[in-house]
């Protein structure tokens, strides 16, 4: 019962808006006009530039920061923190909550260590083959062949 009354509530208040709308048209029309800037009040478009057009940019600059807030926040859904760390094998960044690799509590020098030496591990074939600097030092303190 309450519901429909509320549904008969807004039609009545619908119906209402429209019926101002109509008698009213003149005034409204002429009030849009005045706002948006299309009457032509001291030439042509300055009244849209320095009224309605000038929010082109406050809008443009809302989107960028939405764009630089989302590029920077945490990937996981409505994360609103910064994501500093990136999650291996990923494009994602994640916050230090989100991240499976950063102790909740905080990271103990147990946990850096680690998590360098997995580093160093994950680093270790592709160290193997690079020269080293001994043989780099080596090569160039070989004296020249006449």
């Amino acid at each position: 019962m309450l519901k429909k009354a509320a549904a008969v509530l807004v039609g009545l208040l619908g119906v209402a808006a429209i019926v101002l709308l109509i008698v009213d048209f003149d005034v409204i029309r002429h009030w849009t006009a005045i706002h948006i800037g299309s009457i032509n009040e001291s030439g042509p478009f300055y009244g849209f530039w320095s009224g309605f057009g000038s929010d082109i940019s406050e809008f443009a600059i809302a989107v960028g920061i939405y764009t630089g807030v989302r590029k920077v926040n945490c990937h996981s859904r409505r994360c609103w923190r910064i994501g500093h760390h990136p999650l291996d094998g990923t494009p994602y960044h994640l916050c230090k909550l989100h991240h499976p690799d950063v102790p909740k509590g905080g990271a103990r020098i147990e946990d850096i260590l680690a998590q360098y030496k997995k580093y160093q591990d994950t680093q270790g074939s592709a160290v193997s083959s690079a020269p080293t600097a001994k043989k780099a030092t080596a090569a160039r303190k070989a004296p020249a062949k006449k």
